[in-house]
């Protein structure tokens, strides 16, 4: 008996073995398909949301608040993906400019400096000109974290001491 189940356990995985099931037929994307009667590229169901889709248009509606830590994170991704084209100081003069590549346009230009918040956050997603899109590198909430760096940058070249509040304005021209 004990021979008959170790012989059993042996032949019955090499019987299907011969099953083909590591070569199984497909259906090439484009192409129709006799088991769904048009296209294998299938339609989701009225009402299907793809996972993460509704928290990330969330993130991408909603600005979040102006905090310190929005800045420096603002910062520190500037740094990473903007610094090489736009320079540090977002003059569009950035490394990969020094080398051959064609400068953007300097942040502190007036039509940018007069641009909404959406404007940078969409060149971002999308790109423009010769920069491509950053959507897929860049997740919607550091994508606003740079639009507030990119603002505090045009602020900090174009402020004027009207700009600063009354009891630091104080402290600038030294009153006591």
């Amino acid at each position: 008996m004990k021979r008959a189940l170790m012989l059993i356990a042996v032949v019955l995985p090499l019987a299907a073995c011969d099953q083909n099931m590591e070569i199984q037929p497909r259906y090439s994307q484009y192409l129709r398909a006799p088991l769904f009667r048009g296209s294998v590229l299938r339609n989701p169901p009225p009402g299907a949301v793809a996972r993460d889709d509704l928290a990330r248009d969330a993130e991408v509606r909603n600005k979040p608040p102006l905090s310190a830590e929005l800045f420096d994170r603002g910062r520190q991704r500037f740094d990473i993906f903007c610094s090489p084209c736009h320079g540090a100081n977002g003059d569009g003069n950035g490394v990969i400019v020094q080398r051959g590549m064609p400068g953007p346009t300097s942040y502190h230009a007036d039509r940018l400096r007069m641009a909404d918040d959406q404007h940078f956050f969409d060149v971002i997603t999308n790109g423009y000109g010769a920069m491509y899109s950053y959507a897929s590198r860049v997740p919607p909430r550091d994508r606003w974290a740079i639009v507030a760096y990119i603002r505090a940058l045009q602020l900090s070249r174009h402020a004027s001491i009207d700009d600063v509040p009354p009891t630091e304005r104080d402290k600038l021209l030294g009153k006591p």
